[in-house]
């Protein structure tokens, strides 16, 4: 496990080492942004509309039966601001684009194209790594943005025209404007952003220690998600005490 930790955070580093040449590598890092962005843009938006419907319908009719119906703008712009929606795109990302990544390096890794770019004396960080990294790192938190107004969205239509709940769109967008700040979205923003990192490397770093063939590339795929989602769920514990305590 130390090993591995360690293998990562000098994957990292070299990466960080590397940001200036992105340039170099930007129609790499466009075609990543499109992989990632683009096509998991109508998955995270139907994925947040039902996250909005489905908390909406869970706390709205226990609060209208307490006289506080008012505030199930607020408690669902909150709630997916800070939380479910940085975590669950998270977790989405990791699925579909964490395991994707991890395929294809291992697949390098094992069939030798990767010895052949160092061979050629092209870096494999460079050259696989950076572009990843870079548009996961813009990408994800821009799906976290969209998440976060479709879940609002969804939310809305649920208490709306739900009969238990009947709080109006007014009602509903007025509370959520007055209790969710703009500092609350940068909190989502920011966390989604130290999710991407670690989907990103987690999965090029196992992608890059892929062998034993098939098999390994499947081991390796396994674990890139399986880490990934561990760590999400790590991390956001603590980023989430770290901003409170802010």
């Amino acid at each position: 496990m130390f090993h591995d930790i360690g293998q990562a955070i000098l994957l990292l580093w070299r990466t960080l080492q590397a940001l200036p040449l992105v340039w170099l590598h930007r129609r790499k890092v466009f075609d990543q942004l499109f992989e990632i962005g683009n096509a998991s843009l109508f998955m995270s938006c139907i994925l947040s509309l039902f996250i909005g419907g489905v908390l909406a319908l869970q706390t709205g009719p226990l609060l209208v039966e307490r006289g506080l119906g008012s505030v199930l703008g607020g408690m669902v712009g909150l709630s997916i601001c800070k939380e479910l929606g940085p975590v669950m795109m998270a977790i989405l990302i990791a699925g579909r684009i964490g395991s994707a990544m991890a395929a294809e390096i291992g697949s390098m890794a094992v069939y030798q194209e990767i010895d052949a770019l160092r061979t050629m004396n092209i870096s494999p960080v460079h050259y696989l790594v950076l572009p990843r990294m870079v548009a996961i790192c813009i990408a994800l938190p821009t799906l976290v943005l969209f998440a976060i107004l479709i879940g609002w969205l969804g939310g809305a239509v649920v208490a709306a025209n739900n009969s238990l709940i009947n709080v109006p769109y007014q009602t509903y967008f007025s509370n959520l404007e007055n209790l969710v700040e703009l500092s609350d979205l940068a909190n989502g923003l920011l966390k989604s952003f130290c999710f991407a990192l670690v989907i990103g490397l987690v999965s090029c770093h196992q992608g890059l220690q892929t062998i034993g063939g098939p098999r390994g590339i499947g081991r390796s795929v396994t674990k890139a998600v399986v880490n990934s989602i561990v760590l999400i769920l790590i991390l956001d514990y603590f980023l989430t005490r770290m901003m409170i305590n802010f």
